[in-house]
C-alpha cells in the first residue's frame, strides 16, 4: 500500500465517531443482569459473545450460565452512550456514568452478576 493511500485511510479512521457507555446483559431465564462500562461500544457485543463462547469472559458466574444456557438465553442492550470526542479522563467519565446505573439496577446477589461495591 502506498503512503498516500495509507495516510488517507488513517484520516478516515480518525473521523469515525466512537462512543463510550454502559451496557447490560440480561439472562432471560433467571432475570439476572450484568452491568458494565466500556470506552468503545463499537462491536462490543460481538467481542463479549466471542469471549463467552471461548470461555474467557472475566465474570465467572455469567460465564458459567452462558455455558449452561447458551447465547439465546441472553440479551444485550446499551443503557447509555456518549461520544468520546471531548473526553479527557475516560476512566473517570465511565465511572461517573456507571455509578447511577449500578445504584438504580442493583445487579448484585440474586439480582445480578456484578460484585457489590465495597463499603
Amino acid at each position: 500500500m502506498d503512503k498516500s493511500k495509507r495516510k488517507e485511510l488513517l484520516e478516515e479512521f480518525k473521523q469515525i465517531k466512537t462512543y463510550m457507555g454502559i451496557i447490560q446483559i440480561t439472562n432471560k431465564v433467571s432475570g439476572k443482569i450484568y452491568v458494565d462500562s466500556y470506552p468503545n461500544l463499537k462491536n462490543k457485543w460481538m467481542t463479549i459473545k466471542m469471549q463467552l463462547d471461548m470461555g474467557r469472559f472475566a465474570n465467572l458466574e455469567l460465564q458459567k450460565d452462558w455455558k449452561e444456557l447458551g447465547a439465546e438465553a441472553f440479551t444485550y442492550e446499551v443503557l447509555e452512550e456518549q461520544k468520546t470526542d471531548d473526553v479527557t479522563d475516560m476512566k473517570w467519565e465511565l465511572k461517573m456514568m456507571e455509578k447511577p446505573w449500578l445504584e438504580k439496577l442493583q445487579p448484585y446477589g440474586d439480582r445480578g452478576y456484578n460484585k457489590p461495591p465495597r463499603q
